[in-house]
């Protein structure tokens, strides 16, 4: 009988990882619009970032 593997966890290449502290309200509300653009919290919040980065001039649209 084979040992089972390990599933392997994708790396996050290029991607740092960090703790943010939100209020409860504000954690609810992304959370909402999330689930409404079928992204998850985090990825609603790395779009939000990429969308303010890309107004405000300091990074080019991609």
């Amino acid at each position: 009988m084979k040992p089972e593997k390990t599933p392997k966890i994708p790396e996050n290449k290029g991607k740092k990882s960090f703790v943010i502290r939100i209020d409860e309200s504000t954690y609810k509300l992304v959370e909402k619009w999330a689930n409404d653009e079928f992204r998850s919290v985090n990825g609603q919040i790395e779009y939000l970032l990429h969308q303010s980065l890309v107004n405000s001039g300091r990074k080019k649209n991609e």
